[in-house]
């Protein structure tokens, strides 16, 4: 007896009360598969459904995949509708099945029963049932191949059509990246030309520069060459005499030099140095005029210190008093020595002439705004 409460072999009764005896060992394999009392927990709904009927809606979840969702309505549907219909009653007579082709009829112990037996065949109908379902729908979606509604003809109409312009537009753009490609090279081409031109404009420049630094070099050698004396006379023509003794006054400028002059045509190069405002301690009273003796070319081959007499002359330009003033050089004056540079220190008269002189209207030393000085040098 304690063998029998273990053995494998050893027959039982289902405890669900269906009625089946079955061996231990395949009593899970029965209540699994073939108690139509067992309860089975659906993994979708949560619901407790008999074993049959988890069958059932095990196969149609397999069967969801390989079929259009539209027939997986329509077979499911049909199902639960039978299903919700086959509630335990003396008046339900007929297979939950029929819809699907099973004839079968008789009291709720019979149905039960054949459900259980008839599983496999109520899957064929199921089968059957679909089949015919799929020629349906193979049959409408041919049909439904030929018949393309208005609104899609319009659209694919339309589809052309802008393929045709993007056609269109495509071609242009590749015209116009053959355009840009082309300008771009261009473009590169000019600029190299233009870098080549800036060169060529900077070297002409710079020679441009350079002869206009010639000419006025030359322009002022012409005028030296105008204006120079090599006797040792020397008239000196000053204009705008306003306006310079008013900028000496504010001193805005300090000195005028006179063009340089020569004693003899190889002797001693000399000019004047003029303060209309004055200098020193004729400064703001008097003119004063000063002699300067510049570095010559012939400088080695004269006698130094220069010792000639300087005489000053401011014209009257009404011939009637000039103003004359003459000095001798202080021979050990750095003024009178050889120049080291370009020029030596100014010497001569800082009182020349009074400034309430120089423009006294008794008098023409300026007239038409225009002064004129003489120096004279005695070359004897």
């Amino acid at each position: 007896q304690e063998h029998q409460s273990f053995c494998e072999y050893a027959l039982i009764p289902c405890h669900t009360g269906c009625g089946h005896v079955v061996m231990r060992r395949k009593l899970a394999d029965h209540l699994e598969n073939g108690c139509v009392n067992n309860v089975t927990v659906c993994q979708q709904c949560q619901c407790s459904l008999a074993s049959s009927e988890y069958q059932v809606r095990t196969f149609l979840s397999q069967i969801k995949a390989l079929i259009p969702f539209s027939w997986y309505l329509i077979i499911s549907s049909a199902f639960f509708f039978q299903q919700s219909h086959s509630t335990p009653s003396a008046t339900t007579d007929g297979c939950r099945f029929s819809e699907v082709g099973c004839a079968f009829r008789g009291s709720q112990e019979k149905i039960k029963e054949h459900e259980k037996s008839a599983l496999g065949a109520h899957m064929l109908l199921l089968l059957q049932h679909m089949r015919q379902l799929k020629g349906t729908w193979c049959s409408a979606a041919k049909a439904a191949q030929g018949f393309t509604p208005q609104s899609e003809l319009n659209l694919e109409n339309k589809l052309h059509v802008f393929e045709n312009i993007v056609a269109v537009l495509n071609k242009e753009v590749e015209s116009s990246n053959l355009e840009i490609l082309a300008f771009r090279r261009q473009s590169e081409l000019d600029q190299n030309t233009i870098r080549g031109l800036e060169l060529k404009i900077a070297e002409l420049h710079r020679c441009l520069t350079q002869k206009d630094a010639g000419l006025s070099s030359l322009h002022k050698s012409l005028l030296f060459s105008e204006q120079a004396s090599y006797d040792g006379i020397f008239l000196w023509k000053i204009t705008d005499v306003g306006r310079k003794l008013q900028d000496s006054v504010t001193g805005r400028t300090v000195g005028l030099y006179s063009p340089a002059f020569y004693t003899a045509k190889y002797g001693y190069k000399v000019c004047l140095r003029v303060y209309l405002n004055g200098d020193g301690t004729g400064k703001g009273t008097h003119m004063s005029l000063f002699f300067v003796v510049m570095k010559g070319d012939y400088d080695a081959l004269l006698p130094w210190p220069f010792r000639h007499k300087v005489t000053f002359m401011l014209l009257d330009q009404n011939n009637r008093e000039h103003i004359i003033d003459a000095f001798r050089p202080d021979l050990t004056s750095a003024s009178f020595q050889r120049p080291v540079n370009d020029m030596n220190v100014a010497s001569g008269c800082p009182m020349f002439l009074p400034l309430s002189k120089l423009q006294s209207p008794k008098h023409a030393y300026v007239k038409e705004d225009t002064l004129f000085l003489k120096c004279i040098v005695e070359t004897n």
